[in-house]
Protein backbone atom coordinates (compact mmCIF):
# COMPACT_ATOMS: atom_id res chain seq x y z
CA UNK A 1 0.00 0.00 0.00
CA UNK A 2 1.41 3.45 -0.55
CA UNK A 3 1.04 6.66 0.43
CA UNK A 4 -2.40 8.86 0.29
CA UNK A 5 -2.94 11.42 -2.17
CA UNK A 6 -5.36 14.26 -1.91
CA UNK A 7 -7.66 16.82 -3.91
CA UNK A 8 -8.08 19.76 -3.38
CA UNK A 9 -11.73 18.55 -2.97
CA UNK A 10 -10.72 16.86 0.44
CA UNK A 11 -11.02 13.07 -1.47
CA UNK A 12 -7.77 10.90 -0.42
CA UNK A 13 -6.45 8.54 -3.13
CA UNK A 14 -4.33 5.39 -2.48
CA UNK A 15 -2.73 3.26 -5.19
CA UNK A 16 -3.33 -0.62 -4.53
CA UNK A 17 -0.98 -3.35 -4.81
CA UNK A 18 -3.12 -4.15 -8.39
CA UNK A 19 -2.98 -0.58 -9.72
CA UNK A 20 -6.65 0.39 -8.71
CA UNK A 21 -6.73 3.49 -6.90
CA UNK A 22 -9.54 3.44 -3.89
CA UNK A 23 -10.97 6.50 -3.25
CA UNK A 24 -12.58 8.28 0.12
CA UNK A 25 -13.43 11.73 1.51
CA UNK A 26 -10.83 13.07 4.16
CA UNK A 27 -11.21 13.14 7.86
CA UNK A 28 -11.43 17.06 7.36
CA UNK A 29 -13.88 16.85 4.73
CA UNK A 30 -15.96 14.43 7.11
CA UNK A 31 -16.30 16.57 9.68
CA UNK A 32 -17.03 19.53 8.35
CA UNK A 33 -20.06 17.60 6.75
CA UNK A 34 -21.47 16.22 10.04
CA UNK A 35 -23.14 13.06 10.12
CA UNK A 36 -23.74 11.49 6.85
CA UNK A 37 -26.78 9.69 6.30
CA UNK A 38 -27.27 9.22 2.97
CA UNK A 39 -23.92 7.70 0.01
CA UNK A 40 -24.83 7.44 -3.59
CA UNK A 41 -22.12 5.09 -4.73
CA UNK A 42 -20.92 5.95 -8.47
CA UNK A 43 -21.89 3.67 -11.88
CA UNK A 44 -19.08 1.33 -13.26
CA UNK A 45 -17.73 2.59 -16.13
CA UNK A 46 -15.76 4.88 -17.44
CA UNK A 47 -15.28 8.91 -16.33
CA UNK A 48 -13.65 11.89 -16.73
CA UNK A 49 -11.55 13.89 -14.60
CA UNK A 50 -13.88 16.27 -12.54
CA UNK A 51 -16.89 14.50 -13.50
CA UNK A 52 -19.42 14.38 -10.53
CA UNK A 53 -19.35 10.32 -9.44
CA UNK A 54 -21.29 9.93 -6.03
CA UNK A 55 -23.24 11.82 -4.24
CA UNK A 56 -23.40 12.02 0.34
CA UNK A 57 -25.81 13.70 2.26
CA UNK A 58 -25.10 14.85 5.68
CA UNK A 59 -27.71 16.47 8.41
CA UNK A 60 -25.69 19.79 7.22
CA UNK A 61 -25.67 19.75 3.09
CA UNK A 62 -25.39 17.31 0.37
CA UNK A 63 -22.09 16.95 -1.82
CA UNK A 64 -20.52 15.85 -4.67
CA UNK A 65 -17.49 13.16 -5.13
CA UNK A 66 -15.35 14.34 -8.30
CA UNK A 67 -13.97 11.81 -10.40
CA UNK A 68 -10.13 13.32 -9.26
CA UNK A 69 -8.41 11.48 -12.29
CA UNK A 70 -9.56 10.03 -16.06
CA UNK A 71 -9.99 6.70 -15.43
CA UNK A 72 -13.08 3.17 -14.91
CA UNK A 73 -14.34 2.61 -12.00
CA UNK A 74 -14.28 -0.98 -10.90
CA UNK A 75 -15.93 -1.60 -8.19
CA UNK A 76 -17.90 0.39 -5.08
CA UNK A 77 -18.58 -0.10 -1.73
CA UNK A 78 -21.40 -0.98 -1.27
CA UNK A 79 -21.96 -1.33 2.46
CA UNK A 80 -22.29 2.72 2.44
CA UNK A 81 -25.80 2.00 0.92
CA UNK A 82 -27.10 0.54 4.53
CA UNK A 83 -24.49 2.26 6.59
CA UNK A 84 -23.61 5.31 5.22
CA UNK A 85 -22.21 6.27 8.79
CA UNK A 86 -18.90 4.13 8.13
CA UNK A 87 -17.63 7.67 6.04
CA UNK A 88 -17.57 9.15 9.63
CA UNK A 89 -16.64 6.54 11.46
CA UNK A 90 -13.60 5.30 9.52
CA UNK A 91 -13.28 7.68 6.40
CA UNK A 92 -9.54 5.94 5.61
CA UNK A 93 -10.77 2.86 5.87
CA UNK A 94 -14.17 1.08 5.65
CA UNK A 95 -15.84 4.34 4.43
CA UNK A 96 -14.26 4.53 1.19
CA UNK A 97 -16.64 5.49 -1.66
CA UNK A 98 -14.63 3.51 -4.80
CA UNK A 99 -12.01 2.33 -6.67
CA UNK A 100 -10.92 2.73 -10.14
CA UNK A 101 -8.30 2.19 -12.85
CA UNK A 102 -6.55 5.43 -13.54
CA UNK A 103 -5.82 6.07 -17.12
CA UNK A 104 -2.41 7.27 -16.45
CA UNK A 105 -1.16 5.85 -13.38
CA UNK A 106 1.72 8.44 -12.56
CA UNK A 107 -1.17 11.05 -12.91
CA UNK A 108 -1.75 9.36 -8.84
CA UNK A 109 1.45 10.69 -8.10
CA UNK A 110 0.63 14.53 -9.39
CA UNK A 111 -2.01 14.84 -6.82
CA UNK A 112 -1.26 16.49 -3.37
CA UNK A 113 1.06 14.86 -0.71
CA UNK A 114 0.06 14.49 3.19
CA UNK A 115 2.00 17.70 4.05
CA UNK A 116 0.75 20.06 0.69
CA UNK A 117 -3.00 18.59 2.06
CA UNK A 118 -2.26 19.72 5.47
CA UNK A 119 -1.08 23.18 4.05
CA UNK A 120 -4.09 23.64 2.25
CA UNK A 121 -6.48 22.82 5.61
CA UNK A 122 -4.29 25.16 7.37
CA UNK A 123 -4.65 27.88 4.57
CA UNK A 124 -8.64 27.10 4.73
CA UNK A 125 -9.48 27.73 7.82
CA UNK A 126 -6.77 30.47 8.50
CA UNK A 127 -9.31 32.18 5.75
Amino acid sequence: MSELRFTVDHEWLRTETDGTVTVGITAFAQQALGDVVFVQVPELGSFDAGAEVSVLESVKAASSIGMPLDGEVLEVNSELDSTPELVNEDPLGQGWFFRFKPADAAAVGQLLDQAAYERLIQDQTDA
